[in-house]
């Protein structure tokens, strides 16, 4: 009988062993939450003639690295074309970065800062259907709020979570 206890006990305590690095993950994550926004293009008018872009891109600014812009189109009636800042002040798809035609919508990440550019080849540029936009970092994320004083005590409060979130995650087995 003493002999079974021990192996439940060797057992609990290797579940309690592997739940150990999954909770402290869970911990380093939380604290590193990255937030990036899915916009679509236009809003409920979509990637549309007769839509103005400019407008719909102050509305929706600041947009961030790793935001994602949704294109909704006609199949057959639009395209998504990324072009160079050339192609966009001429409507000239030419020369593109990256063109998207089939199905009925294209999306589309940030993946670095700076301007983008994008337009529609059939013929729709000419009357706005195109899009600039500026892409910046993502701004650090503010301090919580604090009603001490003392900002040492922060470590403290992380330590203490920590320590009771660990507890909680081994006192099944060890019941």
């Amino acid at each position: 009988m003493a002999g079974m206890q021990r192996q439940e006990k060797l057992r609990g305590g290797g579940a309690a062993a592997t739940a150990l690095p999954f909770f402290l993950l869970l911990i380093m994550v939380s604290h590193q939450l990255v937030s990036a926004d899915r916009f679509t293009v236009g809003d409920s008018k979509g990637w549309n003639p007769n839509v103005n872009y400019t407008v719909w891109e102050d509305k929706h600014k600041p947009f961030h690295v790793g935001d994602w812009l949704v294109f909704y189109y006609q199949s057959g009636m639009a395209d998504v074309v990324q072009v160079n800042e050339a192609g966009y002040n001429k409507c000239d798809a030419s020369n593109p970065i990256s063109n998207y035609s089939k199905g009925r919508s294209y999306a589309f990440e940030f993946n670095h800062t700076g301007r983008y550019y994008f337009i529609c080849s059939r013929g729709y540029c000419y009357g706005g259907m195109r899009l600039a936009i500026a892409v910046e970092h993502l701004p650090p994320p503010s301090p919580p709020p604090s009603s001490l004083k003392d900002s040492s005590a922060a470590p403290c409060r992380l330590l203490a979570l920590t320590a009771s979130l660990l507890a909680a995650a081994l006192l099944p087995f060890h019941l």
